[in-house]
């Protein structure tokens, strides 16, 4: 019996909103025979589908159709990514409307709450609904679309109730209006939709910056690469067209745009941005090089093995997709709460207006009493439960210099016990210093700094860093010039200087440079990557609050050892990405939950994968899009802020939440009994909301 090969396509989907979007998808597209799997990543918003080889494209578009969702295929279609960020635009451009509006409305209501009444109070009334029906036709399209595109399709989602909710609200208080009616709830329905909205932007926001990682890291792969010939002759080839076999001729200062193998010259190659070493590698013929990695010193051959998708940093790339989706798990739990709780909401107000029916009360004031039920158990107090408190614990680590980029991380760090830190630029600064500069004259000083000021070599800018702070003034050269591979040359009156690679066996594999005269050796000055000033500090701190911290590094031993012994941990080196990720994998299997700490390229995937992630201000832009925070400055103490705050945040959310569950244990047997008025549901919605806000402000000056 014959195996059917399966093809594999990926499509972007823009409107996966919630957990029932997923399974409706995962579970309605393996109902058609010719579709395999279906594999949602609700991150990226996109479908992985495979399926059977004599399906065609407009079948597999036809059935996201049927089950309510446009799709495109990725590459010929709006990517997820472009239709999120327009997406994005539109929530916030909604946000605004829906703010100004509720604001204004707010004002008039004042007025008819003060005693406004007859002609009075129905113009106030007629002029909140001039604000409000325009203002809910604008900015509650997002819910009005999906919710119709769910009912057209004979599916169901939260923004069902959510549309049904609003519409009735509005119907109620225009009816209420054009009988000049005392009661009028369209600031309740504008209100409404701006803390709606506000959730789904900022929700929207994080997936963009989740998505913002992977695209940053896909950025540092070169765009194209010089290609030789069989004739010998060279022509520029776009990334996208390089195939395995060519030869690229990568200049000094260019970036590679595939992995290969030297075939002809040597360098130095930049490895900081796949393994995090700070120091430059030398590669020479048969040695392996990355696409991504920066040559530094001379012209290299190099035979292309991989290219494209199959590099190691798209690998990476698609380590950091599949690790961020495993975090998917927070927003379905609430999303499922939110799922249960609209329609329960609303079959609770739809039993009010037929029990109240069937007392003999009326059409009217039973769908006065089922408003009510509606309006008071709006789950805005519990909605703000969480978020209220994530915002002001932001606003207070931003201070103490810690950026929190997705609230949900402070839930996830108030629960670490783990901590896997990073060596080179997370313990470390991340710069190479010139360690025993001070025993040089200042003769020798001056013409170090003569040569070095005019190199952009990491070693040299380190150099000219260090000796500009202690006022060395340069001597005069001339005919200065720089030979990749080997450092700068210069007249200095009519003897040659020389600024560069050591020539004595005797400094080895240490980080160093060597200043000659005439060809004679004068100066050895060897680098250091100094350890955050409270890094000590930080780790014991750590240990405190129950957080047992590891070394995890892509550098070599003997870089790592000295500070593993200086701080009292234990390490691992040498290790790759795959090899960061696997370690965290085993902490979870054990049933440990890790914050990852680092700041390379090669950290992405783990910051990605751990159940919390931290990375240095002076990170790459891979390293802070992936993880959840960002510390500021030199220092590591604000991780230990981070964390004490999260736990403290953790502590106001129950509370919070126990309040929210309390008022409506309260406030809906009284709506539900007819004891509440629309209006004094919505006060008292309100002032749930700012009850629940005052508790959160609670977590002010919590960092001391």
């Amino acid at each position: 019996m014959s195996v059917i090969a399966l093809i594999e396509r990926d499509f972007a989907v823009p409107d996966i909103r919630c957990a029932g979007c997923i399974a409706k998808l995962e579970q309605g597209l393996v109902r058609d025979k010719r579709i395999a799997a279906a594999r949602v990543n609700f991150t990226a918003k996109r479908v992985h589908l495979s399926y059977l080889p004599d399906t065609g494209l407009p079948d597999l578009i036809g059935a996201f159709s049927n089950l309510g969702f446009e799709a495109h295929p990725i590459g010929t279609g709006a990517d997820a990514g472009d239709a999120e960020a327009e997406t994005s635009r539109e929530l916030l451009r909604a946000v605004a409307v829906s703010g100004f509006a509720m604001m204004n409305i707010m004002l008039l209501s004042v007025s008819v709450w003060s005693g406004a009444a007859g002609a009075t109070r129905d113009l106030f009334h007629w002029l909140s609904a001039a604000i409000a029906l325009p203002t809910v036709a604008y900015a509650g399209r997002p819910f009005f679309r999906s919710a119709w595109r769910a009912l057209r399709h004979g599916r169901t989602n939260m923004d069902v109730p959510i549309s049904i909710g609003v519409a009735l609200v509005c119907a109620i208080s225009l009816y209420e209006t054009a009988t000049s009616g005392p009661h009028a709830y369209f600031d309740g329905a504008a209100m409404l939709l701006f803390f709606l909205l506000c959730g789904r932007w900022l929700d929207s926001v994080m997936r963009d910056r989740a998505r913002g990682g992977v695209t940053a890291l896909l950025r540092n792969m070169g765009t194209g690469a010089m290609v030789i010939g069989d004739d010998d002759r060279s022509r520029w080839v776009d990334a996208t067209a390089i195939d395995p076999g060519m030869v690229m001729l990568v200049a000094a200062g260019e970036r590679l745009a595939a992995d290969g193998v030297v075939v002809g010259g040597q360098s130095q190659i930049d490895l900081s941005l796949l393994t995090g070493e700070s120091a430059p590698q030398r590669v020479r013929h048969d040695d392996r090089v990355n696409a991504g990695t920066l040559n530094l010193d001379a012209p290299i051959r190099v035979r292309v093995t991989a290219a494209g998708a199959d590099t190691a940093i798209a690998d990476i790339a698609r380590l950091m997709g599949e690790a961020a989706q495993g975090k998917s798990h927070y927003v379905r739990i609430a999303d499922r709460a939110a799922r249960l709780y609209a329609p329960a909401v609303h079959c609770l107000a739809l039993m009010a207006f037929a029990g109240w029916m069937i007392a003999g009360t009326g059409w009217h004031q039973s769908l006065l009493i089922a408003a009510a039920v509606l309006i008071i158990t709006c789950p805005c107090a519990l909605g703000l439960a969480v978020p209220a408190a994530q915002i002001v614990a932001a606003g207070e680590l931003m201070r103490a210099g810690v950026l929190i980029k997705d609230g949900s991380a402070l839930e996830r760090l108030a629960e670490v016990d783990r901590a896997f830190v990073d060596k080179t630029g997370t313990l470390t600064l991340g710069r190479p210093e010139a360690i025993d500069l001070d025993r040089f004259d200042i003769g020798v000083k001056s013409l170090i700094l003569a040569l070095s000021r005019t190199s952009r070599h990491p070693l040299s800018e380190a150099l000219t860093r260090g000796l500009q702070a202690s006022d060395v003034r340069p001597v005069e050269v001339t005919s200065v010039r720089e030979t990749p591979g080997f450092g700068m040359e210069a007249l200095w009156g009519d003897r040659v200087v020389k600024l560069g690679r050591p020539q004595s066996a005797s400094v080895g594999d240490a980080l160093a440079t060597e200043l000659s005269v005439d060809g004679r050796p004068v100066a050895t000055i060897r680098f250091a990557d100094r350890l955050r000033p409270d890094a000590a500090a930080a780790i014991d701190a750590l240990g405190r609050e129950g957080i047992d911290a590891m070394i995890l590094s892509g550098d070599r031993a003997q870089a790592v050892a000295p500070v593993a012994r200086e701080l009292g941990l234990t390490a691992q080196t040498g290790m790759t990405p795959q090899d960061k990720l696997a370690a965290i994998g085993r902490q979870a299997a054990l049933g440990h939950r890790v914050l990852m700490i680092g700041d390379g390229l090669n950290d992405g995937p783990a910051l990605a994968a751990g159940h919390a992630s931290m990375a240095p201000g002076s990170a790459s832009d891979v390293g802070k899009n992936a993880a959840d925070c960002i510390f500021l400055g030199d220092h590591m103490m604000p991780v230990v802020s981070a964390v004490r705050m999260a736990r403290r945040t953790q502590a106001i959310v129950r509370q919070n939440f126990m309040l929210a569950i309390g008022y409506n244990a309260i406030a809906v047997p009284l709506a539900f009994l007819g004891f509440v008025t629309p209006l004094v549901a919505a006060i008292a919605m309100s002032g749930s909301s700012l009850i629940v806000v005052g508790n959160a402000l609670r977590l002010k000056r919590t960092i001391r």
